[in-house]
């Protein structure tokens, strides 16, 4: 999504989705890619709606006179220092950089542990696309990170 508030945003419309279509859900089958799939299918409705709405002009720093001068410009803690370094790091850029279906698979298999089944049943196309989309997303997100080390862009 971009930022955590978005996701947290995204999870928590998930969870009013899944419990309003509680009885479309099979018992017996893998509840986790039910509800990443409700996840899922909500992500890219606000990617498609994000890509609808105009682009806005960034704030100037002068924006922030006000702010500053009372104090609130303070540096941060020296957590979340850690954490904003992390959160920004060049591995989360490569990945933001992949094309979006093979970043979601690149993501499910390898970052959240679903297996190539799980993940077709999330992304609902065939196995055999899983395996091929995340064959070609490691290398994208090789060549990616190998350049952003080239260049020293990675911290």
């Amino acid at each position: 999504t971009g930022s955590q508030q978005e996701a947290e945003d995204l999870v928590q419309e998930a969870y009013v989705r899944a419990f309003r279509s509680w009885q479309q859900f099979r018992p017996g089958t893998n509840l986790r890619a039910w509800l990443l799939r409700i996840v899922h299918n909500l992500a890219v409705d606000a990617s498609r709606k994000r890509s609808r709405t105009p682009h806005t002009e960034p704030v100037e720093e002068g924006d922030y006179y006000l702010y500053h001068r009372l104090g609130a410009g303070t540096a941060p803690e020296e957590t979340d220092q850690v954490l904003e370094r992390l959160s920004q790091g060049g591995i989360v850029t490569a990945l933001a950089s992949l094309p979006q279906q093979y970043r979601d698979t690149v993501v499910l298999v390898d970052l959240a542990d679903f297996s190539y089944q799980d993940a077709a049943d999330i992304l609902d196309v065939p196995i055999g696309t899983v395996m091929s989309r995340l064959h070609r997303g490691r290398r994208m997100l090789k060549t990616a990170l190998a350049q952003s080390l080239e260049t020293g862009a990675v911290s």
